[in-house]
């Protein structure tokens, strides 16, 4: 990422929401000197400042996203550092957490230096890599987690591959353990998965595609509490689909163990309903469940089961998508979309207030990992966004900087808007 603009900023009469202070203050400002928040500019300073008129407006904390895939290494025709950074920026998102199922895997310290070394160069918002938990990805060998840790990976994970072995996720979690580092796991049986193209249920019935059982799903979160319990290591779940998911996190946190979970913005907005057509876009592992989900989800997105909204960013080109709904690859690209859809089905519709919301995209997901980031703090790095959360809006293909053709979201009706994204103080997104 390029060095951040030492020009000092002054955003002017902003609602300012900053939950890792519980700070809500219906008109206030925020101001940034050298790439940090600061309390207070001096009288020069504000002279020499470049000021913002936030009236209307909501100045937070910079996104954080602890799931999404950028493209590189390997994936260049879906997605790059350089087209995947400046879609974050327009969502919001000024730290993303790329996911380690490159190619090839980021499962030595080779690989990811060549991100990072990439990400130098290109990376619009700050990118934190992640290394897989074993060999490839292959759930088979552990992959070398403290070399991986010294070249900086801050999790790992074997992504939609999932450990399907308990011995070696228990093994894997001691082993992460010992550096301190999270373990993500995308919870799912791949036993009971395999073929399945869409939740399964009433639709899938009726459609005639193989389903992907909840139990798959829960069944896995379920080991994944127990194993934590066991090793006592940190284990972030990924990208929740079940509403019996949320009540085994309920439990579990419950008891105090070091799980955390997410949730990505397209479940607490669309259900299973939404593939009567079968649209290829929204073709997602995990996929869409029922209405009975999408409510669980909310709820415990909103009493803190789940800790964060997540983009689950996962490009694919428009080519690989323009086929039968079996064949297409799952994914959804959504960094762009993922505030706008979660604010939609949250606050516009009345079952949370935009702290919370807020809450969920910055110190929410920055907690969970240990992340210096989601904060409007003085003398934490200048991080932050400018919402218009009252703008109805309806995304259309020329208005999105992502690579990828597969938003989903392209002609849906949004309510809740990015305005600008600021990384160091310096302007990285404009609307």
């Amino acid at each position: 990422m390029n060095p951040a603009d030492n020009s000092p900023l002054w955003i002017r009469g902003a609602r300012v929401i900053d939950p890792s202070a519980k700070r809500d203050e219906a008109k206030g400002d925020v101001f940034a000197l050298d790439g940090r928040f600061v309390d207070q500019l001096s009288a020069t300073d504000q002279a020499k400042a470049r000021v913002i008129d936030g009236q209307g407006l909501v100045v937070a904390p910079g996104f954080v996203d602890l799931n999404c895939r950028l493209g590189e290494p390997g994936r260049t025709a879906r997605e790059t550092i350089r087209t995947g950074t400046r879609a974050a920026a327009a969502g919001g998102f000024t730290t993303v957490v790329t996911m380690p199922d490159s190619l090839p895997a980021a499962d030595n310290v080779g690989t990811i230096q060549l991100l990072r070394e990439i990400c130098s160069r290109d990376a619009a918002v700050r990118v934190l890599p992640t290394g897989t938990l074993t060999k490839g990805h292959e759930g088979k060998a552990l992959a070398p987690l403290g070399t991986m840790k010294k070249a900086g990976v801050v999790a790992v994970t074997d992504t939609t591959s999932g450990v399907q072995n308990n011995e070696i996720m228990r093994r894997a979690l001691e082993y992460a353990a010992m550096f301190d580092l999270v373990v993500l796991d995308h919870c799912q049986d791949s036993s009971m998965t395999e073929g399945g193209q869409m939740h399964e249920g009433a639709w899938s019935l009726r459609l005639g595609l193989r389903g992907l059982p909840r139990a798959a799903e829960e069944i896995v979160v379920s080991s994944d509490c127990l194993l934590a319990e066991l090793t006592k290591a940190r284990i972030h779940l990924q990208h929740l689909s079940s509403g019996g998911s949320a009540e085994i996190v309920r439990r579990a946190k419950a008891k105090q163990l070091s799980v955390t979970a997410e949730v990505s913005a397209l479940h607490l907005l669309l259900t299973d309903a939404a593939l009567a057509n079968y649209p290829t876009s929204l073709k997602t592992n995990p996929p869409l469940r029922e209405e009975a989900d999408r409510l669980a989800l909310i709820a415990a997105l909103v009493d803190g089961t789940i800790d964060a909204v997540c983009s689950d960013h996962s490009p694919c080109t428009a080519t690989e998508k323009d086929c039968e709904f079996d064949l297409a690859p799952f994914g959804a690209a959504t960094l762009e979309t993922a505030f706008a859809a979660a604010h939609t089905a949250l606050v516009a519709a009345g079952h949370a207030n935009l702290s919370v919301l807020i809450a969920r995209l910055t110190h929410g997901p920055a907690k969970a990992l240990g992340l210096s980031a989601g904060t409007l703090k003085a003398g934490a790095l200048a991080d932050l966004v400018v919402l218009d959360p009252q703008t109805a809006w309806t995304p259309a293909k020329s208005d999105l900087v992502s690579k990828s053709g597969n938003n989903p979201l392209v002609g849906r009706a949004l309510v809740g808007r990015v305005r600008a994204t600021f990384v160091g103080g310096r302007q990285v997104f404009a609307a």
